[in-house]
């Protein structure tokens, strides 16, 4: 489920689930790049943001190490931080429903507001902002994937199905001029939800889709950390600097359900480095979406481009990051599975029923009469 649902507290406190983050160049505007950040799975037409809390990106400049050991970029400063909050909705006098607005203060320090549902809001100050309900972008067969995860055989069918299709999320949707990037080409993309108030408590954040969920939450491979829910852990961490306590917990995890992964067809892809570790635990673990913001917008294709092209010591041909339509999970599965090396492994699942547009907000309109939440999740 791409990040959806991706621990107990995000289980407990949805409202703070970042479902999913994408960030791509604009494709209306090549001087433009946009983040997204998708929050509570199941949301229904009444919900809104939330005003307890703080919705933030964090982007930082990258500088390719090279390949070989350890990650593959190392995050510079300074940090650009855009920081987006909610009023309490508040009845409309004009007519049924709700009025919210937002207030989103980019790195210079200024402060854009604009109004929840807005989708002709202008740009000020370099930044452009959509907040509101939207069909859920993210497609994936997350049985299947689930099912292939406990049997260590492939369980993807052709078609696929996408897991209640036609969910909503609530969608936070900046663009932002590039120059607020201070020159940075390369650049990494993490998401937050924090608590908002005199004391900001991390509650979420996300980088890349399925980290937490097909490669942290599975316990038994890790023969250091059998019994440990390590995902609110991993959350609580600055995705540019794990702290000094839990990595060789992370890297245990990641070590043991990685080569996991890759056993699924029969055969080793990726030999274990000289320390031991999987070739791309140290890849995972530096787990912010990596852009190129002076690289034209691509549909598909460009997810991990980067990232693997300097693992393998080469040049990137995309601007990488993440697009709405891209369908990732295959990406990732071929990647875990066969390192590039077989045939595409594909979840059977190769589209949203509504792909996202090229225009501004990007997501499409939400559905009006989506599923609820299973009873399972409760």
């Amino acid at each position: 489920m791409s990040d959806h649902i991706s621990g107990p507290r995000a289980l407990a406190e949805p409202i703070a689930d970042i479902t999913d983050v994408y960030a791509f160049p604009s494709p209306e505007r090549s001087d433009r790049l946009v983040l997204v950040m998708n929050t509570l799975p199941f949301a229904q037409p009444s919900d809104t943001l939330s005003e307890g809390l703080i919705y933030r990106f964090r982007l930082r400049p990258l500088t390719p190490t090279g390949a070989g050991e350890g990650a593959p970029f190392a995050a510079g400063t300074p940090e650009f931080v855009f920081d987006c909050v909610f009023s309490p909705p508040t009845i409309d006098g004009t007519g049924p429903g709700v009025v919210q607005d937002g207030f989103c203060t980019t790195p210079t320090g200024e402060t854009v507001q604009f109004r929840v549902g807005d989708e002709h809001s202008a740009e000020m100050h370099g930044v452009r902002v959509f907040a509101g309900l939207r069909w859920d972008p993210f497609m994936m067969d997350a049985p299947a994937a689930l099912k292939t995860i406990a049997t260590g055989t492939l369980a993807f069918t052709d078609p696929g199905a996408i897991y209640l299709d036609g969910k909503n999320v609530l969608s936070l949707v900046v663009e932002v001029d590039t120059e607020l990037l201070g020159g940075a080409d390369l650049v990494g993309v993490v998401a937050e939800t924090l608590t908002r108030g005199k004391f900001n408590v991390r509650i979420e954040r996300v980088g890349r889709p399925e980290v937490k969920n097909m490669m942290l939450a599975p316990k038994e491979h890790d023969q250091v950390n059998r019994d440990l829910e390590i995902r609110d852990i991993y959350n609580t961490e600055d995705a540019y600097h794990l702290g000094e306590s839990y990595p060789g917990a992370y890297r245990a995890r990641l070590n043991a359900n990685l080569a996991y992964w890759d056993g699924i067809d029969g055969k080793v892809d990726w030999a274990p480095t000289a320390k031991g570790d999987h070739p791309l635990t140290d890849l995972v673990l530096a787990d912010y979406l990596v852009v190129d913001a002076t690289k034209p917008y691509a549909e598909s294709g460009s997810f991990l481009e980067i990232e693997l092209a300097t693992l393998h010591g080469g040049e990137h041909q995309t601007c990488g990051g993440r697009a709405l339509n891209d369908d990732v999970m295959d990406t990732i599965f071929t990647q875990l599975i066969n390192a590039g090396n077989g045939p595409v492994i594909r979840d059977g699942v190769d589209a949203a029923t509504r792909p996202a547009t090229r225009v501004f907000p990007y997501l499409a309109e939400p559905n009006s009469d989506p599923p609820t939440v299973p009873e399972h999740h409760h």
